[in-house]
């Protein structure tokens, strides 16, 4: 019978899919001379005999589409396949930029709030401490979903988990305006359901990484990703205040809700859980995967772990586990300090407006993305010279504790909103070296519950940050001023980043029996 399926002539062992009768791709194994030469148009007639199936058919091959290949052909692939050019314009990029962007509205979802917080508290009277309550009300919902989120993620895998999660917050965040005029229960409620299902992203997001990108390139996957999640604070506080000049209380969170659906469209359609389920990936792209990266070894260690309850107790007995805890923890409570007061902070500090709070609160996650990037590909290269993966965190995560606990100190002593903002720039620039630190760290140590380790993590991050929000507030009410609050926050950095270069590892722990 013909078949419409190409034979692909790579290299001694090479393969060539045809769909079966269920509409799926069945992939064959062919081994051929390395000198075999097809003539134009010529059919050939191959057979497949297995234990218990005889398959013959004919498959026209081209001779324009036969690529003869030495012994060497699959390493020129490996390498060109590691090239910048291929790597931008790949498949499992076009992963990223898809988290990237779900990553971009989670963040934009949430800083709403911290633009709307200041309208809201004038028409309804509520005291800053009050403010900090409300704005929390997100890390309440936050606090439930990530372990349950990395479990499910570890499960399902991060595709289905990572729609559903989108679509929830996407709706709890096109609702928010409705409930602030309906109650106060009904903002909370509203923005604890925010919370919850953004719980997922990040557990979604390593996964994701972890199966699509090979050891080499975590650090640059994991900076694309994270790039979007600043730049969507950026967009989140620089459109929100135009927004709510044309529209009102509603605009911004009409739009970005909206715009959350929309991704969820192209999410379900366009992307898979991982390289092998893909229609789009190239043979030698998945081929540079699964040499590069290892990955049937972790998706074989998924499927003997993950589908029991997960080993808490044993995670939680391992120092490096804890690294990674004390790590996210910290580095929640300054991200959400600042980003929840910053806007409060420019407006009662240095007396601007709602909109110039907003733009000098956005210029310093914009510089984040970028140095997220940056710090991603000089991890990576750090690697690839030999130096040792634990080195390599432990480096990145000291710049990322160290580098933000002074620029908040030079914080306290600026004069202008100007030099202010240039401070904040820098302590949230830096900052942003920790993605290349506990973050990637997680895949490294326990590949095969990434997700709920990295659940786990969120919970305490969760709870450092629902602290520090709320306590930001109570310190300024008792205190009278910001900038004790912002030298206790370097204070924890700099313990923080002693903690985590005695304790953690680059190599993977031994969890359980199946590693």
């Amino acid at each position: 019978m013909n078949s419409p399926a190409t034979l692909r002539y790579l290299s001694p062992s090479s393969s060539f899919r045809k769909p079966n009768s269920f509409g799926k791709q069945l992939v064959f194994n062919i081994k051929l001379p390395s000198n075999c030469k097809f003539p134009p148009n010529h059919n050939c007639c191959f057979k497949l005999i297995t234990a218990n199936t005889f398959f013959r058919t004919e498959v026209p091959v081209r001779s324009n589409r036969i690529r003869a290949s030495s012994n060497d052909s699959q390493s020129q692939s490996v390498q060109r396949q590691g090239s910048f050019v291929e790597f931008i314009t790949s498949e499992r990029v076009k992963v990223v930029a898809m988290l990237a962007l779900s990553l971009a509205l989670c963040n934009a979802d949430r800083v709403v709030m911290s633009v709307a917080i200041v309208p809201l508290s004038l028409s309804h009277g509520w005291r800053q401490s009050f403010a900090g309550v409300v704005q929390s009300s997100f890390l309440w919902g936050y606090l439930i979903s990530p372990i349950a989120g990395g479990t499910l993620v570890d499960y399902y895998g991060g595709k289905l988990v990572m729609a559903w999660g989108v679509a929830l917050w996407s709706m709890a965040t096109l609702l928010t305006p409705w409930a602030a005029e309906a109650s106060l229960w009904v903002l909370l409620a509203m923005r604890m359901l925010l919370g919850i299902a953004e719980g997922v992203a990040l557990p979604c997001m390593n996964s994701m990484i972890a199966r699509w990108f090979p050891p080499t390139e975590r650090s640059r996957a994991v900076g694309l990703a994270m790039a979007g999640f600043q730049l969507g604070s950026a967009i989140g506080l620089t459109f929100s205040p135009i927004l709510m000049s044309q529209g009102g209380l509603f605009g911004p969170f009409v739009i970005f809700g909206l715009s959350g659906f929309l991704w969820v469209l192209v999410w379900v359609s366009a992307t898979s859980s991982t390289p092998e389920h893909s229609q789009q990936i190239s043979i030698h792209e998945l081929r540079y995967i699964q040499n590069k990266g290892q990955i049937h070894t972790i998706v074989e260690g998924k499927s003997k772990t993950s589908k029991g309850i997960p080993p808490f107790r044993r995670l939680l007995s391992k120092l490096p586990t804890w690294s990674i805890i004390v790590a996210n923890a910290m580095h929640s409570w300054g991200f959400f300090v600042i980003l929840s007061w910053m806007p409060i902070y420019f407006k009662t500090i240095y007396h601007v407006d709602l909109r110039q709070a907003a733009w000098f609160s956005a210029v310093p996650w914009s510089m984040m993305a970028l140095t997220g990037y940056f710090a991603g590909v000089l991890s990576d290269l750090m690697i690839q010279r030999g130096i040792s993966v634990t080195l390599t965190r432990k480096v990145m995560q000291s710049v990322g504790f160290f580098g933000p606990g002074f620029a908040l100190i030079g914080l306290t002593t600026a004069p202008s909103p100007s030099i202010a903002s240039a401070w904040l720039t820098l302590a949230v620039g830096l900052k942003a070296f920790s993605h290349c630190g506990f973050l990637v760290n997680l895949q490294e140590i326990a590949p095969q519950y990434s997700g709920v380790l990295h659940g786990i993590s969120n919970t305490a991050g969760t709870l450092a940050a629902i602290i520090g929000t709320i306590g930001a507030g109570f310190f300024v009410e008792l205190v009278g001023s910001f900038k004790g609050f912002l030298v206790l926050t370097s204070v924890l950095y700099f313990a923080a980043a002693v903690f985590w270069n005695v304790f953690s590892t680059g190599e993977r722990v031994k969890f359980d029996d199946s590693t």
